[in-house]
């Protein structure tokens, strides 16, 4: 079964930075797409960042766009979300998923359909 940890999430004040981690135990890591989702309190699950394994592409979420940078250590099996100009809105419960194998590495998604394994999330908060 394939394992997804997220960590690097907490307490930081606004104009902060933070950046998660997500290691997962897939040895095929490089062959996937990736991207983070995030949790609102009361809120639906929502897109933030998606990277196209082949090509590199970046998608964000128009609230982050400027301020979050996804990237991939394949040597490491990981993906980082690096999170600056932190705004109380962004707090959250953060998740990365790996995407699906059926879908092309050419461009990044969005929907939480081309996803196949998520992380437990990891819990950040932005003070004000």
């Amino acid at each position: 079964q394939v394992q997804l940890v997220e960590s690097g999430g907490g307490l930081v004040q606004a104009g902060g930075s933070l950046r998660l981690s997500c290691a997962t135990s897939l040895l095929t890591f490089s062959n996937y797409n990736m991207g983070w989702f995030r949790q609102p309190p009361g809120k639906e699950r929502e897109f933030v960042a998606s990277l196209a394994r082949r090509t590199g592409r970046t998608l964000y979420h128009m609230s982050v766009r400027g301020r979050f940078t996804i990237s991939r250590d394949n040597a490491k099996n990981t993906v980082y979300l690096q999170m600056d100009s932190l705004k109380p809105e962004d707090t959250a419960v953060y998740y990365c998923a790996i995407g699906r194998a059926a879908d092309t590495d050419i461009v990044p998604y969005v929907a939480e359909a081309h996803y196949d394994y998520w992380g437990q999330g990891t819990q950040v908060t932005v003070s004000s």
